[in-house]
């Protein structure tokens, strides 16, 4: 084969692929179909061209459309506000509807024990030192007892700041931990999301004995929606990487789950937006105390009210 001749056969694919490598976001758009497999032949012509020892500048040419058009097929798309847009409107709440068996598996599992716990706790007091120390349950009294000096000192926005990073670090370590158990075939991930309903349950059944309910709902309410939606989020990804370690469709156990780590991606990619969300509320809203608890309760019934429209109806239509 002669470098003229192969120059011939493949010089108006070389074009079309300058053109569109160069082109507009339009262009782009209309030859996304064809661009994967036109540059797939491009590798091809530049190996030829490198073993026919045909002329350098050719080579080049070659090699930089090649390098070119690897940046457009492979490259990190870059941020904008349509994709983000799409991923919270789309691509989030549709990946939790597709996989809402799950969703209500880990619903249930967390707020059952909760509420279990509860009602224990309150008709058998001494149970909650049974769940947690001692210490543990008067720290908590201490944050939720309205006579107590620090309760009743306001906080700087300094102190807001910090404990917004420590929210958020407490709470993303969490989700974090509940997604990866699920590795464990999704023992971990409910593990941890019963652990956390229990600890939930016996924390609210022992305020509610000591008389500093009024202070500890008013407190969670706004942020309570938010903060354990995402962790029942994070179990559910878990759980479905439980699911495909042994439901491997025909794969690999390895592919298997990496496709679901693809499937469970939007789910742990929102549900760390959520608990952004929801520590900012808790650092820089839940701990005003002198907002009245009326609005409070009413702030925080309709976050969650308007968090359950938009899992129910948002990405439903193209």
């Amino acid at each position: 084969m002669t470098q003229g001749s192969f120059i011939e056969r493949r010089e108006k694919d070389w074009k079309e692929l300058e053109r569109v490598i160069g082109g507009s976001k339009r262009v782009v758009a209309q030859r996304a179909a064809w661009f994967p497999q036109a540059f797939r032949m491009l590798t091809g012509d530049l190996n030829t061209a490198r073993s026919h020892g045909f002329d350098p500048a050719l080579i080049e040419r070659l090699n930089r459309l090649t390098m070119e058009g690897n940046q457009m097929l492979y490259g990190r798309e870059p941020f904008s506000w349509k994709s983000l847009g799409n991923f919270v409107f789309r691509s989030f709440p549709g990946a939790v509807r597709a996989h809402w068996r799950s969703f209500w598996a880990c619903f249930l599992i967390f707020f059952g024990l909760a509420l279990f716990t509860a009602l224990v706790c309150l008709r058998f007091p001494g149970f909650a030192y049974e769940i947690m120390s001692r210490q543990t349950l008067e720290d908590l009294e201490g944050m939720y007892n309205s006579q107590a000096n620090q309760y009743l000192k306001p906080r700087n926005v300094s102190a807001d700041a910090d404990m917004f990073g420590f929210y958020i670090y407490n709470n993303v370590s969490i989700a974090f931990r509940t997604f990866a158990g699920g590795i464990l075939a999704g023992i971990g991930s409910l593990l941890m999301l019963a652990f956390n309903g229990i600890f939930l349950g016996a924390a609210a059944g022992h305020i509610i004995n000591v008389g500093f309910q009024d202070t500890f709902f008013s407190f969670i309410i706004g942020h309570s929606g938010l903060e354990l939606t995402a962790l029942i989020f994070s179990a559910q990804g878990g759980l479905i990487l439980g699911y495909r370690l042994f439901v491997t469709q025909g794969l690999t156990r390895g592919e298997s789950l990496r496709e679901a780590g693809k499937t469970a991606l939007p789910i742990i990619a929102g549900s760390a937006l959520m608990l952004v969300m929801a520590a900012t509320i808790e650092a820089f809203w839940s701990s005003r105390h002198e907002i009245p608890r009326i609005i409070r309760y009413g702030t925080g019934g309709g976050i969650i009210v308007l968090l359950a429209l938009y899992f129910v109806f948002s990405g439903r239509n193209k």
